[in-house]
């Protein structure tokens, strides 16, 4: 079952001599608890491609429809609560505000929209984060695969259908970087949520069932194919 369609869409930055295409005519489906990577190098498009896809920033032309709804067709207002309950973003460096604790910053989006998160969820999110014990740790006491923990845990709190990840890995060690990946793609195959995970990571790819490679900010290949899962750790 479809869930995401992105349809002839680019995106420009800058004016004259700088300006930049950092997307160029990309079309491609998504379909329901797929878990899909995108690679390519660094500048080829695939993050942007999946801030246009996460309500992140609007495109210069095309379209990106999630669940049969036109994304763009909503109000900054609108996006902005799109962005809080209907896909959860998690980013490689973590966003995560110095003074809050753990659990004010898994629970910033709800409380952006004057919503308390039911208290078992909240508990059964960090204890499956392995997160117990450090409720109340601010930032700046945790480790680096601590922090992308939390990150992820405000991502999930609403319970997305669809998780946008870009290189989440990338400031890990391989066993952290194995764990945050195992932590993703249980979510996405427990609950059925739809990953879609920014990588450069040949080891994090690999799981995916489903690779597509950006290069120029056009989609050179697609390969759809069934996911091994690996022993090894991913490389960070």
């Amino acid at each position: 079952m479809e869930q995401i369609r992105v349809e002839h869409l680019s995106k420009t930055y800058g004016k004259g001599e700088a300006q930049v295409k950092a997307l160029d005519d990309v079309s491609l489906t998504i379909d329901k608890g797929d878990f899909v990577a995108i690679i390519g190098s660094s500048g080829s498009g695939k993050s942007t491609l999946m801030h246009l896809m996460g309500g992140v920033d609007r495109p210069t032309s095309g379209h990106v429809y999630l669940n049969g709804e036109d994304v763009y067709a909503r109000s900054d207002e609108q996006l902005a609560v799109f962005r809080r309950r209907e896909v959860g973003l998690v980013y490689q460096f973590y966003n995560l505000v110095p003074v809050l604790d753990v659990l004010e910053n898994i629970v910033l989006p709800a409380q952006l929209d004057g919503r308390d998160p039911n208290p078992q969820r909240l508990a059964s999110l960090a204890r499956s984060l392995g997160l117990e014990g450090r409720e109340h740790n601010l930032p700046s006491q945790l480790s680096g695969g601590q922090q992308q923990r939390v990150a992820i845990g405000r991502a999930l709190l609403n319970s997305p259908s669809v998780v946008l990840a870009d290189e989440p890995t990338g400031n890990l060690d391989s066993r952290n970087s194995a764990q945050i990946m195992q932590i993703l793609r249980a979510s996405n195959r427990d609950l059925g949520q739809t990953l879609v995970v920014i990588t450069h990571d040949e080891d994090v790819a690999l799981m995916a069932n489903r690779v597509v490679a950006i290069e120029d900010g056009r989609i050179v290949s697609d390969e759809r194919r069934t996911a091994v899962p690996r022993t090894n750790a991913p490389r960070a």
